[in-house]
């Protein structure tokens, strides 16, 4: 029974005073690395900055291009039977972002989307100057794969409404945006958990790719909020659809596919790095 007052008084935390919370597991296998500065001028002469853009460009481009693809052929047919249906729609878009994440995960880290970017941005995990260029090349690669896609099928594209974002007859707008918050709340998290070097070093005896959970997240989000919103969660998705299409009521209802995403994506960053990863704003 020798030490057993000090168990009770130091309680679970026994090695708190040494190390922080959440290290104790892995403080001899892991460093934190840095933080990423705010501006990196350097990024601009460098090839690799372009490639990475490059590449979350043709990413986003496939992505709408087979996904918007699939919508239209859901709803071009009378039967759903004869169909993927919405299973497949939801089944379209997980397993494209797996395939496509897993594909430059290695160039630029495989975002293909400004609300994924916008929260590995407030974590500190790349710069302002690389978060703002990958928007801008998501959200180009976004319109010209809708595009693409009314190229082939312009009347049939009108028609079936292009595979835009809108918010479904019966729901409020409210309703849309908790959707869009909480979707890509999810996403985003799984996006942090997925990827978090801590975590593989803890749990290295614990094999994990990391793609296959976040395409699996935005495919079960799919599930769950096609019927509300057609499903966001991707501001540069949204956006590609909605310029192509080009009608009043993607117009309207636009802004909650922007607001909605980010601050869902700002509450998932806060939400690991704070509480998950426990990291101390400053050190004594």
């Amino acid at each position: 029974m020798e030490g057993k007052e000090e168990d009770v008084r130091v309680g679970a935390n026994r090695y708190g005073e040494r190390q922080p919370i959440g290290t104790a597991a892995q403080a001899k296998d892991y460093r934190e690395p840095p933080s990423a500065p705010l501006f990196e001028p350097g990024e601009l002469s460098s090839w690799s900055f372009y490639r990475a853009g490059i590449a979350e460009f043709v990413a986003t481009f496939l992505f709408l291009y087979i996904t918007v693809l699939t919508v239209m052929g859901v709803f071009k047919s009378k039967s759903k039977c004869s169909t993927v249906g919405i299973q497949g729609i939801a089944w379209a878009f997980g397993g494209m972002i797996f395939a496509l994440v897993y594909s430059t995960a290695g160039i630029s880290g495989g975002h293909i989307n400004p609300a994924v970017t916008f929260g590995l941005f407030l974590a500190r995990k790349l710069s302002l100057t690389r978060a703002i260029f990958y928007i801008i090349m998501q959200c180009l690669g976004a319109i010209c794969g809708a595009g693409v896609v009314k190229g082939f099928e312009p009347h049939l594209y009108e028609r079936l409404g292009g595979g835009a974002n809108t918010i479904a007859k019966g729901y409020t707008n409210s309703a849309g945006l908790g959707a869009e918050i909480v979707g890509t709340f999810v996403l985003v998290y799984t996006v942090f958990s997925a990827t978090d070097a801590k975590r593989n070093a803890r749990d290295s005896h614990v094999p994990i790719l990391a793609p296959l959970p976040i395409g699996f997240a935005v495919f079960l989000v799919h599930l769950a909020t096609i019927p509300v919103t057609g499903t966001g969660i991707n501001p540069a998705r949204s956006l590609g659809a909605a310029i192509i299409f080009n009608k009043d009521q993607a117009r309207d209802d636009h802004w909650i596919f922007w607001v909605g995403p980010f601050i869902g994506a700002a509450l998932a960053a806060l939400y690991h790095q704070i509480v998950i990863r426990a990291i101390p704003f400053s050190s004594k």
